[in-house]
C-alpha cells in the first residue's frame, strides 16, 4: 500500500515508519528535517511543511492512506500550532482525494468514568494540557465532518520505548487499564495496532484505543 506518513521522524512516527516498512508497504515520509530519516528501498523522503496546504496536497496526491503523527510539542503555541496543522492536513487529504486519514491521537481524550475525560482528572500534567486540548478539538472536528473517512487511535496513558509483542487489547472511548490499574503500551505495539488498522479497517470514522 502507498502510505503518506506525516511526522515520520518523531517518537511515534518513527515507530509507525519501521512497522509499515517491515510489512512491505511503500511509504512517503513527510518531514521537516529529511536528514533524520534513514534511507530504505520502499521509502521516499520528502521535506514538507504541513502548514502549506497547497503544497501538502500535491505531496499526498498518489497516497492510498495518510497517517498523521503530526505534533506541536516543540512550539510556543502548542494548541494553536497543532490545530492549524491538523486542519491543513485534513484539507490537503481531501483535496488530494486520499481515501483514508489515520490520526495519532492522545490518551487524554479517553473517558476514565462516564462523561469524564482523563484530561479533566485531578493532577493531569499542565505540560500536556495544550496538546491534549488540541487533540480533543481535532477529534470533535473529525466526528462532525462527513467528507473524509478517518480513524483516530489513542494510546494508553503511558507510551514508552519497549518491545514489539503484538499482544495488547483494543477498546473504544474508555481508557484501558490492567489488573493493577496501570494504562501502558509500548510505542512499537502502538504502531502494530495502527498498521493493523491500516491493513484491515475495523474503525472507519471512529476513535479506538490500545493498551496492555
Amino acid at each position: 500500500m502507498k502510505i503518506a506518513l506525516i511526522g515520520a521522524s518523531g517518537f511515534i512516527g518513527s515507530a509507525l515508519l519501521t512497522e509499515a516498512l517491515s510489512r512491505g508497504h511503500h511509504v512517503t515520509a513527510l518531514v521537516t528535517r529529511p536528514e533524520r530519516v534513514a534511507p530504505h528501498n520502499n521509502l521516499t523522503i520528502v521535506k514538507s511543511d504541513v502548514l502549506n496546504t497547497d503544497a501538502l496536497a500535491e505531496q499526498l496526491r498518489d497516497a492510498e492512506t495518510v497517517i498523521s503523527a503530526f505534533s506541536g510539542h516543540a512550539q510556543a503555541d502548542v494548541y494553536g500550532y497543532y490545530l492549524e496543522g491538523f486542519h491543513s492536513i485534513l484539507s490537503a487529504t481531501q483535496r488530494a482525494s486520499v481515501p483514508r486519514l489515520l490520526i495519532v491521537g492522545g490518551a487524554a481524550t479517553l473517558e476514565v468514568a462516564p462523561g469524564k475525560l482523563l484530561l479533566d482528572a485531578p493532577g493531569f500534567p499542565a505540560a500536556y494540557r495544550a496538546t491534549a486540548e488540541g487533540a480533543q478539538t481535532a477529534l470533535e472536528t473529525l466526528r462532525t465532518q462527513t467528507t473524509q473517512t478517518w480513524t483516530f487511535l489513542s494510546p494508553a496513558a503511558e507510551i514508552f520505548p519497549g518491545e514489539r509483542t503484538g499482544n495488547f487489547r483494543l477498546g473504544g472511548d474508555t481508557l484501558l487499564t490492567d489488573s493493577e490499574g496501570n494504562s501502558r503500551i509500548s510505542v512499537q505495539d502502538y504502531a502494530v495496532a495502527m498498521i493493523d488498522e491500516l491493513e484491515n479497517p475495523l474503525h472507519n470514522n471512529q476513535r479506538f484505543c490500545v493498551a496492555y
